[in-house]
Formats: structure tokens, sequence, C-alpha cells
């Protein structure tokens, strides 16, 4: 690879500022993998959940 690992932290940090308004302390803090989570496209569904499925997530949640 020809590149540093500076001049790659460097232009990573600059897309992560413009494209998720990442400031430089969440940059530093996060993981690769929470960054390479937060710039990849998203996950599409072959069908949108179902109401029991919603109801389900937000029973979840709703208890921690």
């Amino acid at each position: 690879m020809s590149t540093t690992f500076a001049a790659q932290a460097v232009r990573l940090a600059a897309l992560a500022a413009a494209h998720m308004r990442w400031t430089p302390p969440v940059f530093w803090a996060a993981t690769p993998s929470e960054l390479a989570a937060s710039l990849a496209p998203p996950l599409s569904a072959d069908t949108p959940p179902t109401r029991a499925e919603i109801a389900a997530l937000i029973e979840r949640d709703a208890h921690g």
C-alpha cells in the first residue's frame, strides 16, 4: 500500500465529518467496524417489518 496511515486517517476523518457530521473526538473514539458500518450503504430489506415485528421491537426496547 503506497498511502500512509496518516494520509488515510485524514481522508477518513474528512469523510466522516462531511457525511456524518462527526467531530474529531467522535471519529477517533470510533472503532474501525463502527466507521465501516456508518459509511456503508444501508441494508435493503426484502419486505418491510410487520406490525407484529414492530410491536415486538417496541416492547423489547421499552424495557431496556
